[in-house]
């Protein structure tokens, strides 16, 4: 999650876009479809959808919500590896990302979700499977703080992924001025013109009975382990808290993460993570010289 080194109290601070396509699923040998969705004040937005693999058992359907910047091609890699494990995946570009319309903003950003789900609800090759969301960084708030306020898409879900998540997006901005000699003095009242009404830990309440699995990395530089703690401790039952390894929004760069998930999926009612933390080496970047 790129975060606000430069803050002026507006929404719009947590979105950093990129527009256009730098490139298409094609490129990493993936089938996929282009989409377009509507949102309810008439903006057009641009989504991909990934089918299973041919062959493949079809087990569920993923709405991947990614991060804060750059659109959806550069965030491929967060679900472009689940259509040959048997899920379907629909990838969505919030308002002014990629090819979609627009700028993005809170609450408007809301209508997008809105859109992405009556799609869902529309697809024939939706009906009759399993649903999971995967949202990772501001993805993961955005779909926190709406399906608590939507229990009709709540209650078709399997289970919510969170990914590198903040729990409190003026928590996370207070820790990233803190990185700094530059802005460390002022990280207390310039973290205050960050708005966190929206936050996924003022909604986590509304998730009673959803099932969630969190990630977290140790080595996140972005959003820290504490936030992971926080967002689990917040969390109703069923949760799982995964803490794994890796850079931010990096973790299904791992194999091992990836079977995790996988095993998740399988059973989200009873398997509650990997827990051997010691066999997962450093990344190169994080090992001791």
């Amino acid at each position: 999650m790129v975060l606000l080194l430069s803050l002026g109290g507006c929404s719009g601070l947590l979105f950093y876009p990129e527009r256009g396509q730098p490139f298409t699923p094609e490129k990493a040998q993936l089938a996929y479809r282009d989409v377009t969705l509507t949102a309810a004040d008439g903006t057009r937005l641009h989504g991909w959808w990934l089918p299973a693999r041919p062959g493949v058992a079809v087990k569920g359907t993923v709405l991947h919500l990614h991060g804060n910047g750059g659109n959806l091609a550069w965030h491929l890699g967060g679900s472009g590896w689940l259509p040959e494990q048997g899920y379907q995946v629909l990838m969505l570009d919030y308002r002014g990302y990629g090819l979609s319309q627009g700028a993005p903003s809170l609450p408007a950003i809301y209508q997008d979700l809105d859109a992405a789900f009556a799609w869902l609800d529309a697809a024939p090759e939706v009906q009759g499977h399993p649903r999971i969301v995967l949202g990772q960084s501001i993805g993961g708030a955005l779909a926190v703080h709406y399906l608590a306020r939507h229990p009709e898409h709540r209650g078709r879900l399997k289970a919510l992924v969170l990914d590198g998540a903040p729990a409190s997006y003026r928590d996370v901005a207070r820790y990233t001025l803190g990185t700094s000699w530059l802005t460390w003095a002022f990280k207390r009242p310039l973290s205050w013109l960050v708005p966190d009404a929206d936050s996924a830990v003022n909604s986590l309440d509304g998730l009673k009975g959803t099932p969630m699995l969190i990630f977290q990395s140790l080595d996140d530089t972005l959003v820290p382990l504490d936030n992971g703690l926080t967002l689990y401790k917040a969390a109703p039952l069923p949760r799982v808290l995964q803490l794994t390894r890796g850079g931010h929004v990096q973790t299904f760069a791992d194999p091992t993460w990836r079977q995790v998930l996988l095993r998740y999926l399988d059973d989200p009612q009873h398997f509650n993570g990997l827990r051997r933390l010691g066999e997962i080496p450093n990344y190169p970047d994080q090992a001791e010289p």
